[in-house]
This record gives structure tokens, C-alpha cells and sequence, in this order.
């Protein structure tokens, strides 16, 4: 085996190693299975838990009286869906009606009193200034994501 296959074999032990350690496809770190499982109810739980999180206490406050109201969602998404779901040097981005754009980087899993919680950062960006709010957040029992001090 050359150098160059034992490098990629490395690579691979590792990614899929770092998927276990941050909760990616492990039962054991999901609160609630209709927010990470495959049932039906799945997106009718995402969609609540998407809204049972108050996206103004995720993104700097000059930022959120600028935005519309479909800014608003996209960015409630992206926060959810990066907080849920995202990876660990991953961003997700989000794209609004009037320009507005963001993105949204978390940290791996940190068990916290029995609620998984994320660090995470929300750079919003409307007509070429940036506003950041850094933060960490917790999955409640409803799959709802909260800020904790």
C-alpha cells in the first residue's frame, strides 16, 4: 500500500470516526425521534420546532428590524437546520428577497444537563455590513432550540 492510499484510508477512519463522537446517526443523542427520525409526522415536527424557536434571540438586533419577513424564515430555517443537523466547519447558508444574506456555523454536541447544546455563530449581512451574534443553544424537549446563558 502506497503512501497516498494509506493518507486516504486515514481520512476516511477519521470522518466517519468524528460522525459518531458528534452525534451524527446515533440514537443515543436525540431527545426526540419525530425531530431526527424517519416517521411521518417528521416535517410537521421539524415545522413546529422550526417555529417554537424565536429567531430574534439568534441573530444580532439591528440585523432582525432590517429584515423581511421571508429573511426572517430563511433565517429561522438555516438556524434550525444548522443547529439540528449541520456539521461541525460547515456553514449553512441562507439567501433573502431584498438582499439580506447569512450564514450559520455550530460546534459539535455538548451534553448539558441532559439537553444536547451547540455553540453556534449567525453572521447576517445587509448592504455590505455584517452583524454577528455568537452564542450557545439547547434542544429542548420539544426539539425546539433555546439560548442559554
Amino acid at each position: 500500500m502506497n503512501k497516498k492510499q494509506l493518507a486516504f484510508i486515514t481520512i476516511i477512519v477519521f470522518s466517519l470516526g468524528a460522525c459518531t463522537r458528534l452525534g451524527v446517526n446515533n440514537s443515543s443523542t436525540n431527545q426526540n425521534p419525530n425531530i431526527t427520525g424517519n416517521s411521518s409526522g417528521q416535517i410537521a415536527s421539524i415545522s413546529a420546532a422550526i417555529g417554537a424557536s424565536d429567531i430574534d434571540d439568534f441573530i444580532d438586533a439591528q440585523a432582525a428590524a432590517k429584515l423581511t419577513n421571508k429573511e426572517r424564515s430563511e433565517a429561522a430555517s438555516a438556524q434550525f437546520y444548522a443547529l439540528q443537523f449541520g456539521r461541525v466547519g460547515a456553514p449553512r447558508v441562507w439567501q433573502g428577497d431584498s438582499g439580506a444574506n447569512g450564514r450559520v456555523s455550530v460546534g459539535p454536541y455538548v451534553r448539558v444537563n441532559s439537553l444536547d447544546c451547540r455553540q453556534f455563530t449567525h453572521v447576517v449581512t445587509i448592504k455590505e455590513l455584517s452583524y454577528k451574534k455568537e452564542g450557545t443553544a439547547c434542544r429542548e424537549v420539544d426539539g425546539s432550540w433555546d439560548i442559554v446563558v
